[in-house]
């Protein structure tokens, strides 16, 4: 099963981040990433970029309002990502506490959903495993 680990963090941890030399952060980072890919269970992983290079499309009104960044509280953002491919959520969770974070840091964990979580009879459903099956050799329903 695949689950997605969730980089947050206060207020607090920004501060701590940006007193960090950079090139230990990312070392620190590269350790881990590799310790996903020698296990693998590692299917993707990104960083982000800073909040206030982006933006939200808030859909709260019939024509959606899109706002440039920074926007939210810090505790709504997230800073990157990881997909793991792993056998149980206990393993997802021995994963997510290793990720080298320190305080006011958090990694929120949310299972991937699968074609499978999905009613098979639906059309577009099937549509999809369509296009992901000649688009991916490895796709399985």
């Amino acid at each position: 099963m695949k689950y997605m680990l969730i980089m947050r963090g206060t207020d607090e941890a920004y501060a701590a981040y940006k007193e960090m030399p950079f090139e230990e952060v990312i070392a620190a980072m590269g350790r881990y990433n590799e310790e996903l890919i020698k296990a693998g269970v590692l299917l993707a992983g990104e960083g982000l970029t800073d909040a206030s290079e982006g933006f939200v499309v808030d859909f709260a009104s019939e024509t959606p309002l899109v706002t440039d960044g920074p926007y939210g509280e810090t505790k709504e953002l997230f800073n990157g990502f990881w997909i793991l491919e792993v056998s149980s959520k206990e393993e997802a969770a021995e994963w997510a506490k290793k990720v080298p974070l320190g305080p006011g840091s958090f990694i929120e964990v949310r299972r991937v959903t699968e074609m499978s979580d999905f009613p098979q009879d639906n059309e577009f459903i099937q549509r999809e495993a369509e296009f992901r099956a000649a688009n991916d050799p490895t796709f399985k329903l």
